[in-house]
């Protein structure tokens, strides 16, 4: 097999096969294991009495219900992407790039995600010329932000992050624009020998695609001195749904998550919300009242979610033992969202801006049945989100 387990194949298919979201998909990967769920979600074999009983099983513990049909109606939908599944080849791909798969039977895999529990990812592909294992949870600081960050905000960020790699932390973001960008490059400036990672970006598309492309030059040296991480497979593109999802690792990875500046719907403040959820610390930076950048920040600090830091030594602190009193003091703020379901959502992400597609190939792009489709086309035709071509085929409408 080239070197790759079969854990490792059967997770590299199923991780093209799945959204994040799918709980039915992860559950019948904890019922089964990763080679016989793998089997199953690509019609190999079928799903016997025990195995469905076990499906049962996991999500009620977990809290979903699930109907009779649904493994049914979920291999039916999985069928959409069969045609797309060729792990050995993803494998190939990420080892060309200098890169390996994670599992969680691996010895490296961060044992901080299973606080996700159903929604822990089921594996990682990782990037980087620095062979090294991800720290341990409480070695593991993220930092997040605007996009459209402030002078102040970068500030900020500089030192937190410098602050932090020189006290021995990783620190973690998005790669993207803004405070992102700035915390990573403040961290591969004081990296020491002594702190052999001290950086790395979870993506929300595949570690062989450099997204943004603004920020292709750091994401290079990231992947040098640093690493890339992503739960999607290589060729993977980025998507709003995807972004979301990736939150979740950024902050189950780290002991504390701070965010420095914040919009009022700043998609960092979902990553807070994650954080919070699992019993991570969330901290927050102050900022000028008339800033609308820093109007998140003063959400979270006056939700009680969050608490005010100002500088790297603080963000340490709640790294240590005044963390588990800062989680048992703060109120947990539900996750902000637009109102669409999870399947709409995938469905929106799918649909071309300006060339029109089918109902075929949105199926195998969201992931969605053929009748998952048309109803969610319904829904969001509804809602002034998708509108038909005159050639019978489908896109976002317009702003």
């Amino acid at each position: 097999m080239n070197g790759w387990t079969e854990e490792q194949i059967s997770r590299a298919g199923l991780a093209r096969l799945f959204e994040a979201s799918d709980n039915v998909g992860f559950g019948l990967v904890a019922a089964a294991g990763p080679v016989e769920a793998y089997r199953i979600a690509t019609g190999v074999s079928s799903a016997g009495p025990s195995v469905q009983r076990a499906l049962f099983d996991v999500l009620e513990s977990h809290g979903h219900e699930m109907r009779r049909d649904a493994l049914t109606e979920a291999i039916t939908r999985w069928s959409a992407r069969w045609d797309t599944l060729a792990p050995l080849r993803d494998l190939e791909t990420v080892r060309r790039f200098g890169g390996t798969l994670l599992t969680p039977e691996s010895d490296w895999w961060p044992t901080a995600l299973a606080d996700l529990q159903l929604s822990e990812p089921l594996c990682l592909w990782v990037r980087g010329e620095n062979p090294v294992p991800i720290p341990p949870q409480n070695r593991v600081v993220s930092i997040v932000g605007s996009r459209d960050s402030t002078s102040y905000g970068e500030n900020v960020t500089g030192a937190l992050a410098s602050g932090l790699v020189g006290r021995g932390f990783t620190v973690v973001s998005g790669g993207a624009f803004g405070i992102d960008a700035c915390a990573h490059r403040a961290a591969l400036k004081i990296a020491a020998e002594d702190n052999p990672l001290p950086t790395l970006a979870v993506l929300a598309c595949g570690i062989d695609r450099y997204y943004p492309a603004g920020n292709e030059g750091l994401l290079r040296n990231i992947a040098q001195r640093g690493q890339l991480i992503s739960e999607v497979p290589p060729g993977s593109s980025a998507s709003r749904y995807r972004f979301l999802q990736r939150n979740r690792l950024i902050a189950a990875l780290s002991a504390v998550t701070v965010v420095v500046e914040a919009r009022w719907r700043s998609g960092a403040l979902n990553t807070a919300h994650h954080a919070a959820g699992i019993g991570r610390s969330v901290g927050a930076v102050p900022g000028s009242v008339q800033s609308p950048n820093s109007a998140g920040c003063h959400r979270l600090l006056r939700d009680g979610s969050a608490v005010c830091v100002t500088d790297a030594a603080e963000v340490a602190e709640l790294a240590g033992p005044l963390a588990v009193e800062a989680v048992q003091k703060r109120a947990v703020v539900p996750a902000l969202h637009d109102g669409l379901t999870v399947e709409d959502l995938l469905l929106l992400d799918a649909l071309p801006v300006r060339a029109s597609s089918t109902v075929d190939k949105l199926a195998s792009v969201a992931g969605l049945s053929i009748a998952g489709v048309l109803a969610g086309l319904g829904r969001l035709e509804t809602d002034g989100l998708a509108q038909r071509g005159d050639g019978g085929g489908w896109r976002k409408r317009p702003r």
